[in-house]
């Protein structure tokens, strides 16, 4: 008998109900300029407009709405680069709970400052020399927290694919879905609704070229582990893919494509330009990867989820300027 998947549709359709007055129904965006630059019709999810500013608080909103009552007074813990850490303090807020983050030291400035300003206590690590896992598990056990993992996380991963779910309801079918990919919990998620709503849909996750972890253990049809990428999509610079997102992803993704940074700022500023949306590095790898010409297949329709836009005025211009 074949095992059943850690993630059914039933899950995804489960948290969206749970989200629904309390997540935003992020827009769908569509240019014509986009149209004819990648020769698609293309459908941009803009989950930039998500609370947090990314599509994180839909996983750890789902997740910690669900921790006995018991537990949930006790708090919350999380491990993060940015958008988890707003998203799981974000959701303790509104659950009337507390929330500890482990974020390393050099997270972007805004989203330590947006951690903290949703009441979040925050305690750095190195991410180049510590283990965030290990360090995050003795965190939470020491102080008696639910630790709410960024993607390795059945309810995690049923929140992420909300996303994809909404974006389907309003398009119908599409021939592919291209979808950012750190630990793999948005891909999985959207993986998972895409397919069940339309099983000859292509969804494609794209990693920076630093960190394709991903891609690697996709093709070894094993997890691997990559050196800490040092790229600008920091919501991607992860060694290893998740166990639980892996074994959603080897089923149910049909492939990996990689941009560099350079194709990256190019989608960021086409986003700003053309779109007039602002898109972190990480928000943009999906719409790189459609205008860069990395997909193997050119789909007629295409759903692309842009995942966050978070990042400091400065910092976005420093890298569409240059």
């Amino acid at each position: 008998m074949t095992a059943a998947p850690p993630v059914a549709f039933s899950d995804v359709q489960d948290a969206a109900a749970r989200l629904d007055g309390i997540a935003h129904r992020t827009p769908v965006l569509t240019s014509r300029t986009l149209d004819a630059l990648v020769g698609a019709e293309v459908f941009v999810k803009c989950e930039n407009f998500q609370r947090v500013g990314a599509f994180k608080f839909r996983g750890a909103y789902n997740a910690a709405s669900r921790l006995p009552a018991g537990q949930l007074a006790r708090g919350i813990a999380a491990y993060s680069s940015g958008n988890h850490a707003q998203a799981v303090a974000l959701a303790a807020r509104e659950l009337g709970t507390t929330a500890v983050v482990l974020m390393p030291e050099d997270a972007p400035r805004a989203k330590r400052e947006a951690t903290a300003g949703y009441g979040a206590e925050i305690v750095t690590y190195d991410r180049y020399t510590q283990d965030r896992t290990a360090l995050g598990e003795a965190l939470a056990e020491e102080r008696g927290l639910a630790l709410i993992p960024p993607y390795d996380h059945p309810h995690v991963i049923a929140g992420q694919g909300t996303a994809a779910l909404e974006l389907l309801e309003e398009t119908g079918a599409l021939n592919a879905l291209v979808v950012p990919v750190g630990g793999g919990g948005l891909v999985a998620g959207s993986a998972t609704a895409a397919k069940a709503l339309h099983p000859g849909i292509r969804v494609v996750g794209v990693e920076p070229e630093a960190g394709d972890d991903t891609k690697r253990s996709l093709d070894r049809g094993e997890r691997v582990t990559v050196p800490v990428p040092r790229t600008i999509a920091d919501g991607q610079a992860l060694p290893t893919p998740g166990e639980i997102t892996f074994a959603v992803n080897r089923r149910l993704v049909d492939a990996i494509a990689l941009v560099g940074d350079d194709e990256i700022v190019a989608a960021m500023r086409f986003a700003f330009e053309r779109l007039k949306i602002v898109l972190e590095p990480s928000g943009a790898t999906a719409l790189a990867a459609l205008m860069a010409g990395r997909l193997e297949h050119r789909p007629r329709r295409v759903g692309v989820i842009a995942s966050g836009g978070n990042v400091d005025a400065r910092r976005f211009a420093e890298l569409i300027g240059r």
